[in-house]
């Protein structure tokens, strides 16, 4: 599958049409809260109760998801089980790039993200749980990547205006 620019609302109008519990994180979260960083997929973190990998699972088929490597897209049996089975999921999508994450660094996956985490409307009435910038960071933070530790400047400086804007330092 050809690398397409990634489309947010399409795949979250995928997972809500399926029932799907996840909330956004990485680069559109920070996004979503004002940042100026640009970022090329969309990256989830999904409830992992079975019920909910069982939805996850009719949105991939829905979405075509296929595993995401450096020059092509390979198919994939997407069910729960198989979902289930790794922490981690980069996927080309008919949406776009789109990276699950069951347990970001710093975090305690879906539960943990979800509490911090508040609704955002990605147009037409999709909206979705967003992370909190404070977990964004936390969660670069914690990576310690170097693409993560270029970003946590204007992280900080985007979470110090929110903080300012709302009356608080």
């Amino acid at each position: 599958m050809p690398e397409l620019p990634y489309d947010a609302a399409a795949i979250i109008g995928a997972f809500r049409k399926h029932g799907v519990r996840f909330v956004i994180i990485g680069g559109v979260a920070a996004i979503a809260q004002g940042s100026p960083l640009p970022t090329e997929d969309i990256d989830v973190t999904p409830d992992p109760a079975p019920d909910n990998l069982e939805a996850l699972a009719a949105a991939l088929v829905e979405l075509k998801a296929e595993l995401r490597m450096p020059d092509a897209s390979v198919p994939f049996p997407v069910d729960a089980k198989i979902l289930a089975g790794n922490s981690v999921w980069t996927l080309s999508t008919s949406a776009g790039a789109l990276d699950l994450v069951f347990q970001p660094a710093g975090t305690a996956g879906y539960e943990d993200l979800r509490r911090g985490a508040f609704e955002v409307d990605f147009g037409s009435g999709r909206t979705a749980a967003v992370a909190s910038l404070l977990d964004v960071i936390r969660m670069k933070e914690t990576a310690n990547r170097l693409k993560d530790r270029a970003q946590l400047p204007a992280l900080r400086q985007t979470l110090e205006e929110i903080r300012k804007r709302e009356g608080r330092s």
